[in-house]
């Protein structure tokens, strides 16, 4: 076992690009090959809730706590996006538009409700039943812009332990740089155009059942149970 699985500094990493929603496209990768994210099966695109990877994570996360996470939370979220852009699609196909202070809202809650939608759906997908060595090229990455792994491990659980919404590792691609970034609404805290490599929930609904307040111990369990395969595939699209 590497010196970083004994130490459990294991993180996730996704590819989404964020901007006024998250959703990716393509990019070359370093070897010249074409890679893809594949969101046929998004809520955003099917209208109905992705299904979960993982009913339970063992150690981690139960049942009791992953089910009204994913049905209320991001089901929730996606049923108002839905509610809000049709709202909004019937205004302008009829021509009667809404006030503008019912508009503005409507506006605000497609971009909040979408970016939760997917924001879940990175959330979820990027867990792992079983603690896993960060992949090559996202390791150096790391590596590259933090110092260490571990510097950075440091520097996500502060700012995961701080955030009232979300935490991110998201990769910039005008400088090409790491950042961690804290969202504490759904459509805040964003870097524009940045791609979201790594994503937890922190709001209490994602661990007050299995954890109550204890906040902090819920972060750093979420280091040892991420997919860093899926990680790799999100950052591979945009290095």
């Amino acid at each position: 076992m590497s010196d970083f699985s004994r130490r459990n500094f294991l993180f996730a990493s996704s590819g989404a690009v964020a901007g006024n929603m998250l959703v990716g496209g393509l990019a070359e990768a370093a070897d010249h090959q074409t890679h893809e994210l594949d969101f046929s099966h998004s809520g955003l695109v099917t209208g109905n809730p992705k299904p979960l990877k993982h009913k339970s994570i063992p150690g981690f996360l139960s049942a009791e706590q992953i089910a009204p996470h994913h049905t209320a939370h991001y089901g929730g979220a996606l049923k108002g996006y839905t509610a809000a852009d049709s709202r909004i699609e019937e205004a302008v196909k009829s021509g009667q538009p809404l006030d503008a202070a019912a508009y503005g809202a409507l506006k605000r809650a497609v971009n909040s409700k979408s970016n939760s939608v997917v924001l879940h759906e990175m959330y979820f997908d990027g867990l792992a039943p079983e603690a896993r060595d960060p992949a090559t090229d996202i390791r150096a990455a790391i590596d590259k812009r933090f110092g260490s792994i571990e510097k950075w491990s440091d520097d996500f659980a502060s700012s995961a332990k701080g955030a009232a919404g979300w935490a991110m590792l998201v990769k910039h691609p005008v400088n090409g740089k790491l950042y961690n970034v804290v969202s504490d609404e759904h459509a805040m805290g964003v870097l524009w155009m940045a791609t979201p490599l790594i994503v937890i929930d922190t709001y209490e609904h994602a661990f007050y059942i299995d954890y109550q307040n204890r906040k902090s111990e819920y972060v750093d369990k979420f280091l040892d149970h991420i997919d860093w395969d899926e990680a790799n595939r999100r950052f591979a699209v945009h290095r």
